[in-house]
């Protein structure tokens, strides 16, 4: 997915955190976030990378590791969130992408036909083997878990070995097969500012033998994915069951040039968050956005462009890189802000996008954008939120539109475009979302949706060494499910 320029990486430690676990302390993995590094990405190319993941949205460690810092900062970022999860026993350490588009976690298996062997990430590929793990067996056809799956479409059932499997199909003609297995997850554990790492849940989840198309490419490989959706095969719904996590998790993403930022399964706590209800049935994060504000001035637009249908809502997805507007709603936005910015303002339009040649902070002269939806709550959009600056021209720098349409389709999507320098709370138990404008490099308060204790602090990117819990991460007494978050990052730039 991404041609070779030089190889440039970030390494950040973030911590995550999330909900008590059974015995008292909470538990941790690392996640990993990397970007090719193709140096000549236009957004024509960046359209089509983020159609791929769209074709993906499935409708049905003893202590604190630091990395060295390498590498440069490019504001064009494609790629994925990936995650080191350690599975059976002995336990085998899997990098595997997170994906809200899906429920199911899946990492290849030994007898893959078609898994790439080796990884443009600069990460070891690694294959489950359920006959050398102790603790693994197999999901029938008759158990529970299978039948709540078959419900969810993220499962199906043969008659001839009574062998729970799946098969995902993607839009782009890549795909993925195999069966389900349960086996134990590692989690090493933090309570009040100690870790160990005996901490253990049963999962089931998928063991891929099968993989065609896009999942086949070694530049972007990685083990497999690890769905965050809300159905009953999802790790979280899984943990949430057991008590060790609740149905909530968060996210403040960097925007700034030293990228990371934070993901908890947990609630990110501050008091400025405006909640608005998930549409109900849905697959995907969907919201009721009603309308676009540009200037403090609402676009007219028909409400009946953002409606939930077959074909149609507004999704929050943290795994897509631009925005994306219904169509109807795309001309008319652009429209407006091109309205609103001074004549001496010129504007260009580059393989179908419009753009601008600033001389100045585009704070200055661009306006703040609001998308406003049920319940009163409003996403308030700086200039940076909707622009993406790709190179400069005569000593002015060239801003385009970062939100896009999809030709034909009614879809609005917010991806990290819109999402970075927010705190966005996923609360799956109250089926709302949640989003305050932040600065990502500072501390928050993370604690369970019904916990209350001491607190515990960690900032965002500043874990290595020897750290006191007491900078960051507020913990409740009965501990937390954390995640310590290592991103690696490996940006894009593209130019005119």
């Amino acid at each position: 997915m991404a041609a070779a320029a030089a190889d440039l990486a970030i390494s950040v430690w973030l911590l995550v955190a999330a909900a008590a676990v059974a015995a008292g302390s909470p538990a941790t993995l690392t996640l990993e976030r990397a970007f090719p590094t193709n140096h000549g990405v236009e957004l024509n190319q960046l359209r089509a990378r983020d159609e791929l993941r769209h074709r993906r949205m499935l409708q049905s460690s003893n202590g604190v590791v630091d990395f060295s810092v390498q590498g440069t900062y490019d504001p064009f970022q494609v790629g994925l969130y990936f995650t080191k999860v350690q599975l059976g026993t002995p336990p085998v350490e899997f990098n595997v992408q997170i994906d809200t588009g899906s429920d199911v976690l899946w990492v290849s298996c030994n007898s893959c036909s078609g898994c790439p062997q080796t990884s443009g990430l600069q990460i070891q590929l690694n294959f489950f083997d359920p006959g050398s793990s102790s603790t693994s067996s197999l999901i029938a056809c008759s158990d529970q878990r299978c039948s709540s799956g078959i419900q969810s479409s993220d499962a199906s059932c043969s008659s001839q070995n009574n062998r729970c499997s799946y098969t995902f199909q993607y839009g782009d003609g890549s795909g993925t097969s195999g069966y389900y297995v349960s086996d134990m997850m590692h989690l090493n554990t933090i309570f009040e500012g100690s870790v160990t790492t005996n901490s253990t849940a049963p999962v089931v989840f998928g063991c891929s033998n099968q993989q065609t198309g896009d999942l086949t490419k070694s530049d972007r490989a990685v083990d497999g994915i690890f769905g965050f959706g809300q159905q009953e095969l999802s790790v979280i719904s899984q943990l949430s069951s057991q008590g060790i996590a609740p149905r909530v998790f968060s996210h403040c993403l960097k925007g700034d040039s030293s990228g990371g930022g934070i993901l908890v399964l947990g609630e990110i706590v501050e008091p400025n968050i405006v909640y608005s209800s998930l549409v109900p049935s849905q697959p995907h994060y969907n919201l009721n956005l009603q309308s676009i504000s540009v200037n403090g001035q609402t676009l007219q637009i028909d409400s009946s462009v953002f409606a939930t249908s077959n074909n149609r809502g507004t999704i929050v997805d943290s795994g897509t890189t631009l925005a994306y507007l219904a169509e109807e709603a795309y001309d008319p936005f652009v429209n407006a802000i091109t309205a609103t910015i001074p004549q001496s303002v010129r504007t260009v339009v580059s393989k179908g996008n419009q753009c601008y040649l600033i001389t100045t902070s585009v704070t200055d002269v661009f306006p703040q954008v609001s998308l406003n939806f049920a319940g009163g709550a409003s996403m308030l959009l700086r200039p940076q939120d909707y622009l993406i600056q790709q190179n400069s021209i005569g000593g002015a720098a060239v801003w385009c539109i970062g939100f896009q349409k999809i030709q034909g389709q009614g879809v609005t999507i917010l991806g990290d475009l819109v999402l970075k320098d927010k705190i966005v709370v996923y609360d799956l138990a109250g089926q709302r979302i949640g989003w305050v404008n932040y600065d990502c490099s500072l501390s928050v308060n993370v604690s369970a949706s019904t916990g209350t204790g001491r607190s515990e602090f960690v900032n965002a990117g500043e874990l290595g060494g020897s750290i006191s819990l007491r900078d960051g991460l507020q913990l409740t007494k009965t501990g937390f499910l954390a995640f310590f978050v290592h991103l690696t990052l490996i940006y894009c730039l593209g130019f005119l």
